[in-house]
Parts: C-alpha cells; structure tokens; sequence
C-alpha cells in the first residue's frame, strides 16, 4: 500500500513553491487543447517538464495520455507523452507521412503506481545528436531513465512533426484526440520549442533530504511556440504565463479543479491500492470522492495516503448520502472485518444507522447505536479532529462538536472527546484517515483534507495558512499535507 510517512517526500521549506495544480478526471473526459497556427522554431529539439501526480491506475483506457499532438492531415502523426495500462511510462511518436520524421518509442521497466507521490518528468529531444541514446531521453525525479523494456530511437536529424508544433496540430494536455483520458493531478506545464535544456533546468535535490524539488521556470527560454501553464488562474485554466500568450481551452474541467496538491506541498487522498480489501469501492475527482457499486465491501473501506504518530489533524467529509463511516484507522488494521465481532483491529469509526435519525460508534469490538445522538443528513460536512500526541479523536457535524452523550466537546481543551483511547505508541502502525460502510449501506461522500473536490463557501485554513475547508479547524491542529506533516507529524 502506498503510503506517506513523516520523513519522507516532506519538505518544510522549499523555496521556490508551486501554488497551483489541476486535478484532471478520466471520467469527466477532462483535458486542455490548443491547435497552433504557426510552425515552432525547430522541428528537431524540445524539451518537455511536467509535475504528475496519478489517481487513476491500470486499465482506464489503453492508456492514459500526459502530453499529446496529433494530426491526420498529409499522414498520420502522433506524439504521446503517457502512462500504459500496465503503469509503465511511455514517449511514443510515430509518423507515416513518407517523410523525414522518425518513429520513437521508449517503454520504462519501472511501474508507476505510487499514489502518494509526485513525479516530474522530464523529456529532452534533439535528433541532431550523433548517439542514438542521446537524441531522446527520459528523467524521473532527477533521474535518468535507462531500463527499458523496448526502445527505438529516431534517426539522426529526423523531425517529430507533431510535438514540434505544427501549424494545424491538435495539442491536448491529459488526453489524445479526446480520448485517453488522464486521472491525476498535474503542475508546472512547461514546453520549450528548440531548446535541448538538462532536467537541473526544472528540479534540484533538497541539500537536507535529498527529495527532487521544483526550481522557478519563469525565467528559461520558450521558444516561439513554447509555453508555461502554471494553473493560477481558476477563471482561465489553461493560461500560458510563458509570454507567448499560448492559452489552452479548457474541455469539462472547472474552477473546483484547480487545487493547491502540489510538489511542494502534497495533500492526503484516498489510497486506491486498497481496493484490495473493498473490491466494489470505486474512487473520483482525485481519489477525493468515494462511491460504493455494490454489496460485496459491506463492512469494509480504504484509508488515506497519509499516517501520522503525532501532531494534531483536521479533516473534513461531506456525505452525499445519510450511510457510511468516517474516522480513524490504523496502517496495520485488517479492514476486511465483522464490526461486532473484530476485536485486534485499531479502528475509531462513527456512522450513521442508514437513515440519518442516528449515530452508531465502533471501537475495537464495542458496536453501540447512540439514539441520544443526532445523526448526520446528506449533504452535512464532518469534521475530524485527531490529537495524536493526547490519543483523542472527535467529530463535528456543520462545525458544532459533541460528545456522544450529546454535550458539547471542545477539541483544543480536549474535554469530551468522542475517543480517549487512540494508541500514541505506535500501536497498530500510524493513524490514518479513514471511510468505509458499515452493512449494506451505499455510502457515498467527499473527503477534503484541504484540497476539496468541491464548492467551500467560507474558506476556512488552518494556523498555518495551509487547506480550503467549510468550516475552522480547531486552533492548533492541521491538514493533512506534506509541509505540515514535515513540522508537526
């Protein structure tokens, strides 16, 4: 299971940090397209950087497509920077125009299913170079590709007619032709048109824990047809702040999918990998939406990406519906389990009894239906409020805390906590959030650790100035994303 732990990929400090990504949804059909009416600088040299973090894995489509040109006129031609349905990443051009463009395909050994993380990729081409190898080539994170299970380079002085922008080509960022599609987030779009640039040009190593960072890109040369989409703007999504003024229309994409998950600061989402354990759980909007298919994960559910041993943590919920859970699971837990009969299992969960009238609690074998408590209604925000460093865990409905005896609790004193048991030492892995569905419910709820998938309209932060929520964090405690969890987990 992928997981984010205190230590690794967290930077406090960055220096240069992104504010922006986009949040793109294969089910949505979601892309950005442009069709260039001018002819680039060069048709033989680019280099091509993007920051990808992936929601999505396997068999989407036959693959999901990053960058793309495509054009069918005098030939078919195709350029394609993708991840293939097995997770193995892919540059792919290919021409059949009878003409001097030369068919490159690269396919990394390496799979790509770390939900977790953000990749940068970076890829450089220049078929003027005298070594094949050299005329196109792939780095990850501040490394070079060089294990792959197929490759062919282009011949010497060959052009890629699409991805050299073309006057005519279709050019779509997070599908092909509109088809596809990409699930992941994505920041710091950048193209440059006839530069050959290295990948220090776009990323460093952090001189204190090694992780591969964003550098500033404001400065580097474009090109004529080169372009910088930094996703600042939710009223122009495909904004080009290269000064080339090269916009990209936004297809099915909204101002809801702009989102501050970034490679400088990256949220928790919900971990598709566990799927395992809830086959029938099926995940949206950046593994933020949670939507249940069927019967067979009754009594089952997925956690976060992200676990922590200490530190105090906001989170929030919003259900669309009156069942499911929400609360506390650990990264040891079984979460195939009976509610009332699982007693080894490091679960702090609260749920509504199916009709909203009220709320029932589980705690390492203990199942009580609390009627002295209000349950929630669809379209409630949850609230939770986990102080690992005094093992208390509380809920809020709409912002108002309580007990369950229906008395009013108090996170930041700490009294009247809804759990006083949660383990600080370690047991049962760290804590991480958590939704699933009790019974033969059909839970369906987003979850906004500070990056919501939908409207806020308050926009509440926490005392760091980190997360968008619907309502206040309670002071002291954080969402749930790297830079916090760098200083406080």
């Amino acid at each position: 299971m992928s997981l984010l732990i205190p230590g690794t990929n967290s930077i406090k400090d960055t220096g240069y940090d992104v504010a922006n990504s986009l949040r793109f949804e294969s089910g949505d059909s979601a892309y950005l397209s442009k069709t260039f009416t001018s002819t680039a600088d060069s048709q033989k040299k680019f280099t091509a950087s993007v920051w990808v973090k992936r929601s999505k894995l396997g068999a989407v489509d036959s693959h999901q497509d990053v960058f793309s040109a495509f054009r069918s006129s005098d030939g078919f031609q195709i350029d394609i920077v993708r991840f293939q349905n097995t997770d193995q990443l892919q540059f792919f051009s290919f021409t059949d125009d009878g003409g001097s463009a030369g068919t490159c395909q690269l396919t990394t050994n390496r799979l790509f299913r770390d939900v977790s993380a953000w990749y940068n990729i970076v890829v450089q081409a220049d078929t003027s170079q005298s070594t094949a190898s050299d005329r196109v080539k792939i780095y990850v994170n501040g490394v070079e590709e060089t294990s792959f299970a197929s490759s062919s380079y282009p011949p010497q002085n060959s052009t890629f007619v699409p991805l050299m922008i073309q006057s005519g080509t279709s050019h779509q960022i997070g599908a092909v032709g509109n088809s596809n599609h990409l699930s992941a987030y994505l920041a710091e779009v950048v193209y440059l048109d006839n530069q050959y640039l290295d990948h220090t040009s776009f990323g460093e190593f952090d001189e204190d824990s090694n992780v591969w960072k964003p550098k500033d890109v404001s400065d580097l040369t474009f090109g004529a047809n080169g372009f910088y989409l930094d996703f600042e703007d939710s009223s122009n999504l495909g904004n080009d702040v290269s000064g080339n003024n090269h916009d990209f229309t936004s297809n099915n994409l909204a101002a809801t999918d702009q989102t501050t998950d970034t490679c400088t600061n990256n949220f928790a989402t919900l971990n598709p990998l566990d799927n395992a354990q809830a086959v029938t759980f099926s995940l949206a909007e950046g593994n933020l939406e949670l939507n249940d298919n069927g019967s067979a994960d009754n009594d089952m559910g997925l956690r976060a990406t992200m676990g922590v041993l200490s530190g105090k943590w906001y989170y929030e919920q919003k259900q669309h519906e009156t069942s499911g859970t929400v609360g506390l699971a650990g990264s040891d837990t079984r979460l195939v389990f009976d509610f009332e009969n699982q007693t080894s299992a490091f679960h702090r969960l609260v749920g509504s009894n199916g009709s909203g009238s009220s709320i029932v609690y589980w705690s390492n074998g203990t199942f009580v239906n609390s009627s002295a408590l209000q349950g929630w209604a669809a379209g409630d925000i949850i609230g939770v409020a986990l102080d690992m460093d005094n093992g208390k865990l509380f809920f809020s409905i709409n912002g108002v805390f309580k007990g369950f005896d229906n008395n009013t609790a108090d996170p930041v004193n700490g009294t009247n906590a809804n759990f006083t048991d949660i383990p600080t030492d370690g047991t049962g892995g760290f804590a991480m959030p958590y939704i699933g569905k009790r019974g033969s419910g059909s839970p369906q709820a987003s979850i906004n650790f500070g990056n919501p998938s939908f409207s806020i309209s308050s926009g509440n932060t926490d005392g760091e100035g980190f997360g968008n929520f619907e309502y206040a964090p309670p002071t002291g405690f954080h969402a749930w994303c790297s830079k916090n969890l760098a200083e406080y987990g």
